[in-house]
Order: C-alpha cells, then structure tokens, then sequence
C-alpha cells in the first residue's frame, strides 16, 4: 500500500477529522441491526484517541437523497460506537453549521464527535468544494478510513482531504488495499475467482482483468445466464443483459479457452415459475430451461463441480450470491457454497469475500468470521480488482513524499 497511514502522525493535542462507513444496516425498530462497519473502525478510532488527539467523525447512511430524514439518523450509530469504546462520544444532529462549531470548541483530547448523515446535503454527492470547505472546519488532519465509500468522489472523500496538508488512510483503508492488491500480485495459486450476483453489467470488468491473473473463474447467479446464452444454451426466462452478450462469448472464446477450462459455469439449475417461496420448482440442466421459466439458483451438479474447483485452490475470492438467496427455497447453492469457503479457509486458503450480498449469505449461515477476509466494501473492492481508481485513495498522501 502506498498511502502514509495513521502510524506516519504525531497526533497528540490534534484535532483529526475521519470519514467512516457508518452505513449500517437498520432494523424495523430503527437499530443497528449489523455493527460489523462501526466495529471496523475501531482500530483507528482507538489509536487516534488513545494518542491524545479528539476526533470527528462523518459517514453517510442509506439514500436520503440529500433531505433531512430522521429515519436514517446516524445518532443510533452513535449509541452503538458508545456501547463499543471506553471514550466518550458525542453526537451532533448537523454536519455543518454553528451547532457543529459550538460541539466542536469544546471537543476535548480522548473525546470523539459523530456529525449527523452527509447525505443530509445533495453537496456531498456533488462533491461540491464549499460543502467540502466547511466539512474541513472540523479538524487538522484528516483520515480516511471509509473503504466502501472509496471508489466514489464524493465531498467527504475527495474535495474535503484537498483542502489538508496532512491526509492519510486510517487501518481499515490501510488493510482493505494490502489484502486486495496481495490477490491482483502476489495470490498464492491455484487462484479461483468465484463470481455470482444478478447482473453482468456490474462485474463484466471484473472478469476481464482477472481472467489472465486467475486459475479459474466461476460464475453463478443470475449472470450465469448471460454467459449461458452467449454459448448457444436456452436459458429460458432467465435474466439476461443482452447488450453483454458479444463481450461474454468473446470472454469464452479468448485463446480457446472455453468453458470447462477457465471459466466455469453451472451444468444444472434449480427453476421456478415465479420469484415467490411458494412458486412450483424443478432441476434442470442449463442447456434445457424450457419458456416460462426462471433459474433461481445452482442445481447439486453444479455445487459439486464449483466445490471441487474451490477445494484445490489457495486463493479465492467470492463476489455475489449463486441465486436468490434471500428466499430460503432458492438458497441451498449460495449455502453450501458458503460452507465450502468455510472449509477451505480452515486447511489453509486464503479466502477473501467481497462485500455486499456475500457477505450477508455467510452471515445467513453464521459463517462470516471462518473466511480469512471480508472487504467492508464491496463496490470498492470491485472496481480495485478491476484495475480502476478509486478517487478517495488517490487523493491521500504517498508514502515516497
């Protein structure tokens, strides 16, 4: 990783200012219902205070589509990181302002701050640099510790660090970038990449930069379907991204090298009539998913050819379900493929999950804390492994300057 970090600061008597991912996941109730993003930045919270410096911290929760929405407060956060840590925290119901200004001159050492939701403000998604002036009232320094907010340029993420001479990756930031970038140079082989999800759209370039980098690549899930039907096969009523379609048979097509020798897919489907827990099912193979038919998840052939495959690799990285897991009748292949991690984590693999629906289908099993790595962001770590930029990390200090 090639961004200072916390350990490059002399904090005492500093006032830092670090954006986080509070984005956590609310149940009917209104309370956090999954702390895993606010125990993840503990690390650099702790060492920040435990340093004598006071802290601010910012995130984001949900899509309030820059209004106030006091459904998505991030004062239940606030509550939560209290329950987490022997400092004391603060919460402020704005982020900019002068009751922001009346919290923060009194913020003393060991103190740490909350701001209220930045998406409260349409100017933090426009990235907006007077927005961004005023978040920077807030502190000296500034840290980055927001790894599933990295791949956007948001206010918060990228004009507020450019108005800082010090500006660095907190530990979660540092973390995420080392284990991720470790797979893109340094994964121990056989590399096998296991890709699921809905859409091709959204993992197509994924697939691209991997697939000379990787062993094997399997695709589940609903963008199965595509590659499918770019090979000639009925897929049905099956969801498919028809603009994808000439990219995925090129993909099979690259060197020769097809199906059963880079990429795999799945050879038999669970089906349904309807995306509904009481509609009709069958087992077919993904040659013959006949009209009016939908594949809602991998069939046991296919769960046995995708486990073999991962039981002989030493690196594995998962990104998406391998059907609509959310309804218990169309989980069985997300679930035994999630238990399979699970296994080979134990023996020795190094087993990195990539956010999202991933990581919601091991929490499901109880799995989450069996695999080796699970990336807070799964945006992020999918346009890292793509080769892309992401703006919130490019703009933090170098470690040669």
């Amino acid at each position: 990783m090639d961004r200072k970090t916390l350990t490059d600061l002399d904090l005492q008597g500093k006032r830092v200012l670090m954006r986080v991912d509070f984005n956590v996941p609310l149940s009917r109730d209104g309370d956090v219902e999954d702390d895993t993003r606010i125990k993840s930045a503990l690390p650099s919270i702790e060492y920040i205070v435990d340093n004598g410096a006071s802290l601010v911290l910012m995130s984001h929760l949900g899509r309030p589509g820059g209004k106030s929405n006091r459904s998505l407060s991030l004062k239940v956060a606030a509550y939560r990181l209290a329950e987490l840590t022997d400092h004391p925290v603060k919460f402020v119901e704005d982020c900019i302002g002068d009751s922001v200004e009346k919290r923060f001159s009194t913020l003393k050492a060991g103190e740490i701050l909350l701001l209220e939701n930045l998406r409260f403000y349409k100017e933090e998604e426009e990235n907006n640099p007077l927005f961004a002036k005023q978040l920077s009232r807030w502190g000296d320094i500034y840290v980055n510790d927001a790894f599933g907010t990295a791949h956007r340029a948001h206010a918060s993420t990228e004009a507020v660090p450019r108005n800082f001479e010090r500006r660095v990756a907190g530990f979660l930031l540092e973390k995420e970038l080392t284990v991720l970038g470790r797979l893109l140079d340094n994964a121990a082989s056989p590399f096998v990449a296991l890709l699921g999800g809905a859409k091709v759209s959204s993992k197509i370039g994924l697939v691209s930069n991997l697939i000379n980098r990787v062993d094997r690549i399997i695709i589940g899930g609903g963008m199965a379907f595509t590659f499918l039907k770019a090979v000639g096969l009925e897929i049905g009523d099956s969801l498919v991204d028809e603009q994808y379609l000439s990219v995925c048979k090129e993909l099979m097509d690259e060197d020769g090298k097809a199906c059963d020798k880079r990429i795999f897919l799945p050879v038999d489907c669970l089906v349904a009539r309807e995306i509904d827990e009481n509609s009709e099912v069958k087992l077919v193979s993904t040659g013959n998913i006949p009209k009016g038919w939908t594949g809602v998840d991998i069939g046991e052939k296919s769960i046995d050819l995708f486990s073999e495959e991962l039981g002989r690799a030493r690196t594995v990285f998962w990104n998406g379900p391998m059907g609509v897991f959310e309804i218990d009748n169309f989980a069985a292949g997300t679930n035994k493929i999630a238990r399979k991690i699970a296994e080979i984590t134990e023996s020795g693999t190094k087993t990195v999950v990539g956010g999202g629906d991933s990581v919601s289908a091991l929490n499901k099993v109880h799995l989450a804390e069996k695999v080796f790595h699970i990336s807070t962001g799964g945006g992020a770590s999918l346009r890292f492994l793509e080769g892309g930029k992401l703006p919130a990390v490019e703009v933090l200090e170098k470690k040669d300057n």
